[in-house]
């Protein structure tokens, strides 16, 4: 492989993640400052808040789905062509939620239709993550498929300073009656440029050789999803509940956070997504050192260490984040966001390398999305929940449970580094 090829191949597994997840990031934002009053009666604040929280959990319900019919024509036709169709799956829709009308306009038709839409972008995510991370493990040199696996790990952060940066700057730029009339659309309609740019890249690339030889040797499964669920249902739920933790940090610290931070401790939204800029930044940074330590010690070792740290960082989540304090705060996100990285990072490499190649794409975006329902799709609900029911140490405790899950499913696992993809 060359290095024009590597570079292509890195920035095409990239590329595509950073725009899905700028793309899933811009709702979760959008839920925690202005879902509720867009698209929900205004009879009770509480209610549209946990209504929003609701249709935030629904795309991570339609996610399985969406891994296993991307996975279906991923692992029967190729990665290609799985790739640029999910990508345009998840583009359409974010970019018709910037133009739904509100309840106000429509009724109970607008949040009708903002179900739908949030279900759909969970299919095309669904579809997103696999493909992008057997993109990268199944073109990597020997030895290099952490590192070749972090691309699709960097997509997440960059998304979400994409995400955050464009509603911190329309925090700036406009009015809040400006903002909760027509500006929070402003994102989502970003998106079509941003999907457009995204499916030239993924369209210029040939079919990934593991996958080229796998296919000239035998035929592929005929359904991949039973071959996968009568022979590899172990490994599946393994890592599934290894991804547990990577969730519930990044969806607590930012979805949960920035709501309570704005509404309860009464920090400026703008004050708020600058911290989380801050913070988001040592997640893009753990990532490349998680890679790189996977390569060298192996994933579980990397994996043990970063959910134990993750456990035991539950219990700061009271005192820190309680504090009101914004260096505190900033402080708290950005562990919680370095230890997310941490435990992200391997990831790209260990579950394709947990699958073989006939049912790679179905098994490694099921494991990776399931976990997202165990781990996120609850999460900022749980959590809001929780913190009126018991205050906000139970978010921690929420956190370290989620951290313990990820930990005991680790230390079931063999070790994946040294195998060879076949």
């Amino acid at each position: 492989m060359t290095g024009i090829s590597t570079t292509r191949i890195a920035f095409a597994s990239f590329i595509g993640t950073a725009i899905e997840f700028y793309d899933f990031y811009i709702y979760g934002l959008a839920v925690a400052m202005v879902i509720g009053p867009v698209f929900f009666p205004a009879d009770d604040p509480a209610v549209q808040a946990l209504n929003a929280f609701l249709t935030f959990g629904l795309a991570f319900v339609a996610r399985p789905f969406g891994a296993l019919l991307f996975g279906h024509f991923g692992d029967r036709l190729g990665r290609k062509t799985t790739l640029a169709a999910s990508l345009l799956v998840m583009g359409i829709s974010t970019t018709l939620i910037g133009v739904l009308p509100g309840f106000d306009a429509a009724g109970w038709v607008a949040p009708l239709l903002l179900c739908l839409l949030r279900f759909a972008q969970g299919i095309g995510l669904g579809g997103e993550w696999g493909g992008a991370a057997l993109l990268a493990s199944e073109y990597a040199p020997e030895g290099r498929r952490g590192w070749f696996g972090m691309f699709p790990q960097l997509g997440p952060p960059v998304g979400f300073l994409l995400a955050t940066g464009s509603f911190l700057l329309l925090s700036f730029a406009l009015t809040e009656d400006q903002f909760r009339a027509w500006g929070w659309r402003l994102p989502f309609l970003a998106s079509a440029l941003l999907v457009a740019v995204g499916l030239y890249v993924r369209l210029k690339l040939a079919e990934t050789p593991v996958f080229a030889r796998a296919l000239a040797a035998h035929q592929p499964a005929r359904l991949p999803l039973v071959q996968l669920f009568a022979h590899h249902l172990k490994p599946l739920v393994q890592g599934a509940l290894s991804m547990v933790v990577c969730y519930a940090l990044f969806y607590i610290s930012t979805v949960f956070a920035l709501s309570y931070g704005v509404s309860t401790l009464n920090i400026p939204r703008a004050q708020f997504l600058t911290m989380l800029c801050v913070a988001v930044v040592f997640m893009a940074a753990a990532t490349p050192l998680a890679a790189i330590a996977s390569d060298r010690y192996g994933r579980r070792p990397v994996l043990l260490v970063a959910s134990s740290a993750a456990l035991l960082s539950g219990f700061l989540m009271a005192p820190m984040l309680g504090s009101g304090n914004t260096l505190t705060i900033t402080a708290f996100l950005s562990l919680e966001l370095f230890l997310m990285g941490a435990t992200f990072a391997p990831m790209g490499a260990l579950l394709p390398e947990l699958f073989p190649t006939s049912v790679r794409y179905t098994g490694a975006g099921a494991a990776y999305n399931l976990g997202g329902i165990l781990g996120a799709s609850l999460a900022p609900y749980a959590a809001q929940q929780l913190v009126a029911m018991g205050g906000l140490p139970w978010v921690g405790y929420y956190i370290t449970g989620m951290a313990a899950i990820s930990l005991l499913a680790v230390l079931t696992m063999r070790e994946t580094r040294d195998e060879e993809l076949a």
